[in-house]
């Protein structure tokens, strides 16, 4: 699985007027069956039952300097929009193919380069997010002037970390029958166990802090539970952190149930507004068995946990982790 870094400024107009066409407004596939690929048009049906899907597209560019790259491009991949000194949107390969015919009739021509973006994808889970470029040169390491210049797939350990910090769920994706199964991870290098080792650490190091005794409270839904149904969740991803966060100890974090609560927060379902009041993403009415249990345990809560020490932790997690629609562009350009 493979993480790509698309250029997209919504202060450009084209762009915006492509965003708000084909991302904000999913494209009506009904509208197109005469440019449409059948075998193309039967993998979208069967991907996008409601007969709409968000698509976007890539140039060849010049001399074909953008194909070695599109051409990596697979179902299952994660591909994060840039613009505004940010990352600003996320979302899933759906499924890719080849139609300079039906990207015209879309999108035209670049004016720049005369091409259109016939290199068509559509993406699945979309949502918005809010990765200011800075954050981002440092949290990978980059050079300060770093910037996204043009459509690329990231390095592993850099999509990897991307993934992680908005808890990013790989989605299941239609497969052809010779799909081969990815190998086992190897074992941990030495540099990766010490990591490891020190992360375990300090997962102790925060539980004891949060919980001194035999058991406790979520956070999130209020029940009182043994020990070994908490864990200290961290509300600022931890790699995110800086050193000073990482031993902000009681406000970092917070004891969150693995009952459902922990996976819901980590993986952006809900949220805690400014002022403690629990937010529901609107995600997770797609899936009923997680509705049924929001509704039940988390609906209309207010969280005790939250105080102003701890609002720049849930604030970084409304806007990176949060599972919102795909922005507006006066949102991103804000």
């Amino acid at each position: 699985m493979t993480v790509f870094a698309q250029p997209a400024s919504l202060k450009r107009p084209t762009v915006r007027e492509h965003y708000e066409d084909t991302i904000l407004q999913p494209v009506d596939l009904a509208d197109h069956v005469d440019l449409i690929d059948p075998q193309v048009m039967q993998t979208l049906s069967a991907l996008f039952p409601s007969g709409q899907a968000q698509m976007w597209g890539v140039t060849p560019g010049i001399e074909g300097a953008n194909l070695p790259q599109i051409r990596k491009m697979l179902p299952g991949d994660v591909v994060f929009f840039s613009g505004s000194k940010r990352l600003y949107l996320v979302g899933t390969v759906a499924a890719t193919w080849h139609n300079p015919d039906f990207a015209l009739r879309l999108w035209g021509v670049d004016d720049r380069t005369k091409q259109t973006w016939e290199y068509m994808y559509a993406l699945t889970g979309v949502r918005g997010i809010d990765f200011p470029m800075e954050e981002i040169r440092s949290l990978l390491k980059w050079k300060p002037n770093r910037n996204i210049q043009g459509f690329v797939a990231l390095r592993d350990e850099d999509g990897a970390v991307l993934k992680d910090l908005i808890g990013f769920e790989d989605s299941v994706h239609v497969s052809s029958p010779s799909a081969t199964v990815e190998p086992p991870a190897p074992p941990l290098a030495p540099s990766d166990a010490v990591a490891e080792a020190q992360r375990r650490a300090e997962q102790g190091r925060l539980k004891r802090a949060l919980l001194p005794g035999v058991q406790g409270d979520c956070a999130l839904c209020g029940r009182t539970l043994p020990r070994a149904f908490l864990v200290a969740a961290h509300i600022k991803k931890r790699a995110a952190c800086s050193e000073e966060e990482r031993w902000d100890l009681n406000n970092v974090a917070m004891l969150a149930c693995l009952l459902g609560c922990d996976s819901l927060f980590e993986h952006g379902f809900v949220a805690v507004e400014d002022g403690g009041r629990l937010q529901v993403s609107p995600v997770a009415a797609s899936a009923p068995a997680v509705a049924k249990y929001i509704d039940e345990h988390l609906a209309g809560r207010s969280i005790a946990w939250w105080s102003t020490d701890r609002e720049p932790y849930f604030a970084w997690h409304r806007s990176h982790t949060f599972q919102l629609g795909a922005l507006a562009p006066s949102q991103v350009n804000s």
